[in-house]
């Protein structure tokens, strides 16, 4: 059983009314993937995406890069579309790039202990088990 716990909501809802940037790790250019279309939703509401993906160039009209460290601007939101037993080393880049994200979110069934102690430890909100795209639609 999992001692993660959420920042409360209205914290949350504070997190996406201020964030302006998102890094989505695992973010495809294949338009019926989940990552795509919750990132794309994102975008269409305001917000910067930046795709992390070794394996495309470019997805929803911006640049991909292969990896967390090669986003030299500061990061609101770091948004992880990555398997569970990828969490602790996508975490692990997060708290290495060159300035620290504010907050280390993972999507919908995702949660994991190790992630959310290194990712804290490093100074990030972890917010966990959450589809941004649906806690944004309950912003209005």
């Amino acid at each position: 059983m999992s001692n993660f716990t959420n920042p409360a909501q209205d914290d949350i809802k504070t997190i996406l009314k201020e964030s302006k940037t998102i890094a989505v790790v695992g973010l495809s250019d294949n338009p019926s993937r989940t990552a795509y279309q919750v990132s794309k939703a994102i975008q269409d509401a305001g917000y910067t995406i930046i795709p992390v993906n070794p394996t495309v160039s470019e997805v929803l009209g911006r640049k991909a890069v292969s990896r967390l460290q090669d986003i030299q601007e500061h990061v609101d939101i770091v948004n992880v579309f990555r398997r569970r037993e990828h969490l602790p080393a996508v975490a692990e880049d997060a708290a290495s790039m060159p300035s620290v994200p504010d907050v280390f979110w993972t999507q919908l069934d995702l949660v994991s202990e190790e992630a959310a102690r290194i990712a804290g430890d490093a100074g990030m909100t972890v917010i966990m088990d959450k589809c941004i795209k649906i806690e944004h639609s309950m912003l209005k």
